[in-house]
């Protein structure tokens, strides 16, 4: 695969995948949230500009070289095709725990995920809110993690795009059905489980950390039940201004405590 092919994937599964979780928000609102688009929006337009700057396919590059130096976990265990597929994705979703989970413990990489949690609706639009200082620093992370795991670069673009679909998806404002939730909580983050991930209450900011599968906050204790039918008041739990671009872009250097939600 060619970083080029690798990128028209990627990217064609991402445009997919924001018009499923659009479309599932407009027929199955929870809150009939307005959304912060404009602001959410313009956080994306500049990540998606300094990540292609930054690093382009170099995922892609990453695990082509991992494939044709036999290096990683996968490529030493030659394993079958779909084995390292479902392998990568479950690999590189806790990865994405764990960097996420240090991101609400580690008070200096806290500065820049607030600004992902200042949003105080709770929209798709919520899951393009991100500091590209934050997407910076965690790409050193997820390019070892390729490399370690093995990945190959097909399973590199199905786990993108099953990442990118249910980190929009699960960031909608979407009630699902109370059978389906219940049966897809299983094994997913819902809306409703992310949801509470963004309350205002510290204890509840503190859990379901999970982008793909549950199973990570399960075993690791940081899981708490949430359904559709519960309401919660997101945003930060304390104040903080990051209402346009360029206050999110300043909210990191500013004097708001980096404490007090730990």
């Amino acid at each position: 695969m060619s970083e080029t092919e690798f990128q028209l994937l990627r990217g064609g599964g991402v445009t997919v995948a924001l018009a499923v979780a659009l479309v599932a928000q407009r027929r199955s609102p929870h809150a009939r949230a307005v959304g912060s688009w404009r602001t959410n929006g313009m956080f994306w337009v500049l990540d998606a500009a300094v990540m292609a700057t930054a690093c382009g396919a170099c995922a892609c590059a990453v695990a082509r070289w991992a494939e044709a130096q036999g290096v990683g976990l996968f490529h030493s265990l030659a394993t079958p095709r779909w084995v390292t597929v479902l392998g990568t994705i479950a690999a590189l979703d806790l990865v994405s725990y764990t960097w996420h989970r240090a991101n609400h413990v580690v008070p200096a990489l806290w500065r820049f995920h607030q600004v992902h949690h200042s949003d105080p609706t709770f929209t798709v639009s919520t899951a393009m809110r991100f500091h590209p200082g934050e997407l910076l620093l965690s790409l050193p992370l997820r390019l070892v993690a390729v490399a370690a795991v093995g990945a190959s670069p097909a399973a590199v673009v199905v786990f993108e795009v099953v990442f990118a679909f249910v980190n929009l998806f699960e960031h909608g404002d979407i009630d699902l059905p109370h059978r389906a939730e219940r049966w897809l909580g299983r094994l997913c983050i819902t809306p409703a489980l992310h949801r509470l991930h963004h309350s205002r209450k510290p204890l509840e900011l503190n859990s379901n950390f999970g982008t793909v599968l549950v199973v990570w906050d399960r075993a690791l204790g940081t899981y708490q039940p949430s359904t559709s039918a519960r309401v919660v008041e997101n945003g930060l739990p304390y104040p903080a201004q990051a209402n346009t671009l360029a206050q999110g872009m300043a909210l990191p250097f500013s004097k708001t405590s980096t404490a007090r939600h730990l």
